[in-house]
C-alpha cells in the first residue's frame, strides 16, 4: 500500500513523534484532533514498561496533548497480552516498575518467586544485583525468559542509560538463555495493538522516528510506514537500511495536509 488515503487507522510512536524532551512536536496536537474529529481509531505505541497508560496519558497532558489512557499502548501491555495468551492465568517473576506489574496483574497473573512459568525484564531505573540473581537462577532452572523491549540504552540529561536489552544481556550471558522480546521491532507488538482496536494490517498506518525498529516492524508487519524525522533518523540514516519506508516526512504536522500521496521510495 503507497496510498496514505487507504489508511483507516493509525498507530504512532510517542517518543521523537510526537513529543521530544517532555515537548510536543509542532503538529501533535492537531493531528490527534484531526484523527479524534474524524472518528479515526489509533494507537500511541511506546516501547517503555515503566508507566501504565494512565500515567503516561497524564505525562502527555502535561505536554499539551491530549491522549486518553485507552489510547495507549506499551510494550508491557503487549508482553501481557502475549503472556496470558500463552499460559493463562499464569505465573511471573518480574524486574520492572508498576506499568509492567500492573499489566500482568489486569491480565490475572500471579508475581512470585517460586518456580515461575515467566521470567519477565522490563524497564527499571531499580536495577538490583539480588533480583537479576533470582532471575537468572529461576531461568537456569526452567522458567521461560520474556523481555519487554530490546533498547540497550535510553536517553537522560546527563547521558545514556543502561536500559532493558542491557540487562537482558547480562542474563543471557550468565544463564545461556536467549529471550523472546515483545515490543518493537517485534511485529506482534503492532499485530496486539491492531487487534484492540479492530484494524486490519492493509488499512493501517504506522507512523515512527526510527528505521530499525518503528519501520522495519511496520513493513514486517504489512502496515503504510511513515518516517518523520523530528526523532533520531535523518535522510542519512535512511540510506544505511536495505528497506525504505512508504513516506518520509519532517513531521507529523505533514500528515495533516490532504490530498494525493505518492510514494517515497
Amino acid at each position: 500500500m503507497t496510498d496514505r488515503r487507504d489508511v483507516e487507522c493509525w498507530l504512532t510512536d510517542m517518543d521523537g513523534v510526537l513529543v521530544h524532551e517532555n515537548h510536543p512536536v509542532p503538529g501533535a496536537a492537531e493531528l490527534l484532533q484531526q484523527w479524534r474529529d474524524q472518528d479515526k481509531p489509533y494507537l500511541v505505541l511506546t516501547n517503555n514498561s515503566i508507566f501504565t497508560p494512565r500515567d503516561l496519558s497524564a505525562r502527555l497532558r502535561a505536554s499539551g496533548l491530549i491522549v486518553p489512557e485507552e489510547r495507549i499502548w506499551t510494550s508491557a501491555l503487549a508482553t501481557a497480552d502475549f503472556l496470558a495468551e500463552q499460559i493463562p492465568g499464569g505465573s511471573a517473576f518480574v524486574i520492572g516498575e508498576a506499568g509492567m506489574t500492573t499489566a500482568l496483574h489486569e491480565v490475572g497473573f500471579v508475581m512470585t518467586e517460586s518456580s515461575p512459568d515467566y521470567v519477565v525484564i522490563g524497564e527499571t531505573r531499580n536495577y538490583s544485583f539480588e533480583a537479576i540473581t533470582k532471575a537468572i537462577r529461576l531461568i537456569v532452572d526452567g522458567s521461560r525468559f520474556i523481555v519487554t523491549n530490546p533498547d540497550v540504552t535510553g536517553p537522560s540529561a546527563e547521558g545514556p542509560l543502561p536500559a532493558t536489552g542491557a540487562v537482558a544481556a547480562l542474563i543471557t550471558a550468565a544463564s545461556g538463555k536467549e529471550p523472546y522480546v515483545v515490543g518493537k521491532p517485534n511485529p506482534m507488538m503492532f499485530r496486539s495493538a491492531m487487534n484492540k482496536i479492530g484494524a486490519h494490517s492493509e488499512n493501517t498506518g504506522m507512523i515512527g522516528d526510527r528505521m530499525d525498529t518503528d519501520i522495519v516492524a511496520g513493513i514486517e508487519a504489512g502496515l503504510h510506514t511513515v518516517l518523520v524525522l523530528t526523532g533520531i533518523s535523518d535522510r542519512a540514516e535512511i540510506e544505511r537500511y536495505p528497506f525504505r519506508p512508504a513516506e518520509v516526512l519532517d513531521s507529523v504536522a505533514d500528515l495533516i495536509e490532504s490530498g494525493p500521496v505518492e510514494s517515497d521510495q
